[in-house]
C-alpha cells in the first residue's frame, strides 16, 4: 500500500485496504492490540465490558466489520494540567476500539506514503527529541524565525465534511467515519 500511494496508484491501494480490512488475520491483530496490548484495555465503554476471555474475542474479530454503525461512547470529564477546568473524554466499547484499529491499520499505510517527512505529531516511531533534532539541525544552518502558537482548540473545530472530502476512500470506509464523527459530534 505504501509503495502503491506513493506511484499514485489508488485503484491498488483501495484494493489492498478491502482485503486488508477483510482479512481474518488483521481483525485478529485489531482485537488482539485493542484488547491485550494496549494500556487502557481494562477501560470500560458504555456497554461496562472492560476484558474479553478468549473465546470472546475470537466471536469478536469473527463478527468484526466496517458496517458503518457506531454505538455510543462513554463520557467521563478528566481536569486539565494544571487548570480548575474539566474537558470531556469519549470512551468508546471495545468492538468501536477494534474497528478503529482495523480501520487504521487499512489506512495507515496509504497516508503515511503522504505525510510530509518533516512531520513529527502523533507518527509511530516519531518523538519529541526526533523534532528537536530536526529543528536544531535546521537552525544551525541559518537564521530561522520561531513561532510559537496555542494550538488546544484546534482539533475541536476541525472542519469535518472536508476532512472526509480529503479522505476520498471506498464508501464503507467513508459511511463508518461518519457515524464516529456523528457520534462525537453528539457529546459536544
Amino acid at each position: 500500500m505504501y509503495r502503491a500511494s506513493q506511484r499514485g496508484d489508488v485503484q491498488t491501494v483501495r484494493r489492498l485496504q478491502k482485503n486488508l480490512a477483510q482479512s481474518w488475520s488483521a481483525k485478529l491483530i485489531a482485537v488482539r492490540r485493542v484488547t491485550q496490548d494496549n494500556k487502557g484495555r481494562a477501560t470500560a465503554g458504555v456497554d461496562g465490558v472492560k476484558s474479553l476471555t478468549p473465546p470472546a474475542r475470537l466471536v469478536l474479530a469473527k463478527n468484526l466489520k466496517l458496517d458503518g454503525k457506531s454505538s455510543p461512547t462513554r463520557s467521563v470529564w478528566i481536569p486539565k494540567p494544571g487548570k480548575p477546568e474539566k474537558r470531556g473524554l469519549s470512551i468508546p466499547t471495545i468492538e468501536e476500539r477494534a474497528k478503529q484499529t482495523l480501520l487504521k491499520m487499512a489506512l495507515y499505510p496509504e497516508w503515511e506514503a503522504r505525510f510530509e517527512s518533516e512531520s513529527y505529531g502523533f507518527r509511530p516511531g516519531r518523538y519529541c527529541h526526533d523534532a528537536i533534532a530536526a529543528i536544531r539541525t535546521c537552525i544551525a544552518q541559518k537564521q530561522k524565525y520561531v513561532l510559537a502558537a496555542d494550538i488546544c482548540r484546534f482539533f475541536d473545530k476541525i472542519n469535518q465534511a472536508k476532512l472526509l472530502e480529503k479522505l476520498k476512500n471506498f464508501p464503507r470506509v467513508e459511511r463508518q467515519i461518519k457515524a464516529w464523527i456523528k457520534w462525537s459530534n453528539r457529546l459536544e
